[in-house]
């Protein structure tokens, strides 16, 4: 059994507090019946919801948006680091949520955390070719010359040959500041192929995952439901 106001926000668009506020003015219907205490508690699995007439479909796999902030592993559980999912509130840390993908602990930005292993199975096979967005700042003047060597597949000097990606220079200097896009996820993939150019990354954030952008009103360390129209994004992109 779970509260009304925590059934509507994991399983739809609105957020806590606007759940809240539909349920105080009469607009959620269980089973029928207007429910005006955000705190009355049904089974999410049986109950049947609508909200202004239009039903509530209940899924059983969980996805959350987060806004990663520095500091924090991409990982379950570590014996000596903090973890994404210290971030998430005891009540939302449903069973068996882990990233799908890694940023790492320096790396701020877009992850997504779920209970579907299929879901992520199809957002980090590098057989899909989901495009990963990043921002980053640099050392050193970005030129033509970069963009052309990402977009060609950068080879590092021990042989291992990267995807072609996108580079966009948004700002070019002593430190540049570009957008990069990505269709891999090896380990410290941006970084290693910015160090190839002779140009490390300073600061490192993810956009996007596919076509679903980070959502701008995430503060870091904040998180939302995914709908299913934000996942379906992920594809679309």
């Amino acid at each position: 059994m779970e509260r009304l106001d925590k059934i509507l926000s994991e399983y739809s668009r609105y957020s806590r507090r606007e759940a809240s506020e539909l349920i105080r003015r009469g607009r959620v219907l269980a089973d029928g019946v207007p429910v005006r205490d955000a705190a009355a508690k049904f089974d999410p699995e049986t109950v049947r919801l609508t909200v202004d007439g239009t039903a509530l479909v209940i899924r059983k796999q969980h996805t959350l948006m987060l806004n990663k902030p520095a500091g924090y592993v991409s990982a379950t559980d570590d014996p000596r680091e903090k973890t994404v999912l210290e971030l998430v509130r005891e009540e939302d840390r449903y069973p068996e949520l882990f990233p799908a993908g890694r940023l790492d602990k320096d790396t701020t930005g877009l992850l997504i955390l779920t209970s579907d292993g299929d879901l992520c199975h199809r957002i980090i096979s590098p057989k899909k070719e989901i495009w990963k967005t990043y921002e980053t700042d640099v050392q050193g003047l970005l030129t033509k010359a970069d963009a052309d060597a990402v977009r060609a597949g950068i080879r590092l000097q021990s042989g291992e040959q990267f995807l072609p990606g996108e580079l966009t220079v948004l700002e070019a200097g002593e430190v540049s500041r570009a957008e990069l896009k990505i269709r891999e996820g090896k380990f410290h993939q941006v970084k290693r192929m910015m160090a190839a150019l002779g140009k490390p990354v300073l600061h490192l954030r993810r956009t996007a995952v596919g076509g679903l952008r980070l959502d701008p009103l995430l503060a870091p360390g904040e998180y939302r439901t995914l709908t299913e129209q934000d996942i379906d994004r992920i594809f679309l992109g």
